[in-house]
């Protein structure tokens, strides 16, 4: 057996990453960007501007604070938006930037591979307020077929 250099085992360890196989370290990536607070965090941070309730926010990705997240994901308690934005934060998904203000300012941006994801995201935010109907529908006929 050749011997590999470490560039070369990493090359190769890519190469073999297989969501389908249940070692493979993509999985716990999936499981973590398939979260409905980060498919949100990461579809709100392309808004650009302020939101009215049930409005849509696409647009170009800009930086947002905390609070300005806080208040588009209804429902977030505040140590479920900061545990989230700190896992995104260390995947390299988003930026964090402190701002030396009274109060100190910090917003939050996606990064070049939060980019990558951000209209997959939308995508799937979109699609789910599109086809919601119909899945209340097939639920309600296949809880009639079952009862």
């Amino acid at each position: 057996m050749a011997t590999m250099t470490a560039a070369q085992q990493k090359a190769q360890a890519k190469a073999e990453y297989n969501a389908f196989v249940a070692a493979c370290p993509s999985r716990k990536l999936l499981d973590r960007i398939s979260d409905k607070w980060v498919t949100l965090i990461l579809a709100a941070l392309g808004s650009d501007g302020p939101h009215q309730l049930g409005a849509d926010c696409a647009g170009e990705p800009r930086s947002m604070r905390f609070s300005e997240l806080s208040r588009l994901l209804a429902g977030v308690s505040q140590k479920m938006l900061t545990q989230t934005l700190r896992s995104l934060e260390r995947d390299g998904l988003i930026t964090r930037t402190v701002t030396p203000t009274v109060p100190v300012t910090v917003s939050y941006e996606l990064t070049d591979l939060g980019l990558s994801l951000h209209q997959m995201m939308r995508g799937l935010k979109t699609w789910a307020e599109t086809h919601m109907d119909d899945v209340l529908a097939n639920r309600a006929t296949y809880d009639t077929r079952t009862a």
